[in-house]
């Protein structure tokens, strides 16, 4: 409530200054326009984040594992050996998803369960899990810096799908969600069909915005940066609800206690680490990190730091191999 009356109190003081330089009576305002995040776009057009026609496929099965080279002594011409030899990984993420990638505001280091899992492709290279370089990107982001070879690997609750495996490459699935919805604590909204025609959040480049608009009743899609910028859009009224993954918006939920998720999961959404589409080293040797971490307990105990909470108990996913 704090948050959203200062927010109020900026836009009617903003709205308080002319192009006259004249003062305006503040007194006389019964309503203020609140501001509204940079780069907002309104039922922007659809993608299926793939440039070519999309073949079927199983898009939850990657390459099987070729084992575990030991720390710090990577193949000779691998891909891995190259990242050795730069002496970081460079990793795609996010700083705006409470629980999965997020920037701590204590000690200013991104941390969450996607962060887990880059440390420990870190840790498998160097022996160091902290021999990481973080890139900040954003949803739309994802694939391109993939494919311009700008980051080695993209964590940042990316799901799999076969569109997206016609651009770049996918490890096993490390976390299965599902998209819901999130609401104000007020509304009377139960569910997604109830949305027809009113304005819902979801970030540019995600599968959420084509899933809205495959909904019975298809509202007015608002597209986004952030996350963080859709919980602020809801906070602010500007949008009936935000709709993707169930653990993203369990951040939101933790983040603000006026809001609430509602309604069934209507998708599942198989969680993979991207990669670019001509290291298939690289994707066996993430999806050796990732059984080692599952038969380790390692992924157990990041699941118990960041999500049980959140979200319940779960088991770590099955992983599945197409060769």
């Amino acid at each position: 409530m704090k948050r959203r009356l200062a927010l109020l109190a900026f836009a009617m003081l903003a709205a308080g200054c002319s192009a006259t330089g004249r003062p305006v009576d503040l007194a006389s305002i019964a309503s203020a326009q609140r501001p509204e995040p940079v780069g907002v776009v309104v039922n922007p057009p659809t993608t299926t984040g793939a440039a070519t026609q999309v073949p079927p496929c199983d898009p939850a099965a990657s390459l099987r594992p070729s084992g575990l080279p030991a720390a710090g002594a990577m193949p000779g011409g691998s891909t891995m050996r190259t990242i050795q030899d730069r002496g970081r990984l460079i990793a795609g993420v996010d700083q705006n998803t409470f629980l999965f990638g997020f920037r701590n505001p204590t000690s200013n280091t991104i941390e969450g369960f996607d962060i887990d899992r880059v440390h420990e492709i870190a840790a498998a290279i160097f022996g160091d899990p902290n021999k990481v370089q973080f890139k900040v990107i954003t949803s739309a982001e994802r694939i391109p810096a993939l494919q311009k070879g700008e980051v080695d690997i993209v964590v940042r609750t990316m799901t799999a799908t076969c569109a997206r495996w016609v651009d770049i490459n996918f490890s096993a699935i490390y976390y299965v969600a599902g998209q819901r919805l999130l609401v104000d604590k007020s509304s009377q909204i139960t569910g997604v069909d109830q949305l027809g025609g009113q304005r819902v959040c979801a970030t540019k480049g995600s599968t959420s915005l084509n899933k809205l608009r495959d909904s019975p009743a298809p509202p007015v899609v608002v597209a986004v940066d952030n996350w963080s910028d859709c919980l602020l859009m809801l906070q602010q009224g500007q949008v009936a609800g935000v709709s993707t993954d169930d653990t993203i918006l369990a951040g939101m939920v933790a983040q603000d206690p006026n809001v609430k998720m509602v309604g069934p999961r209507f998708t599942e959404e198989p969680y993979g680490i991207g990669i670019p589409k001509a290291n298939e080293d690289m994707v066996r040797f993430v999806n050796a990190v990732l059984e080692k971490s599952i038969n380790s307990g390692s992924w157990a105990g990041s699941y118990g730091k960041w999500l049980t909470e959140a979200v319940g108990q779960v088991a770590p996913p099955t992983l599945k191999y197409r060769d």
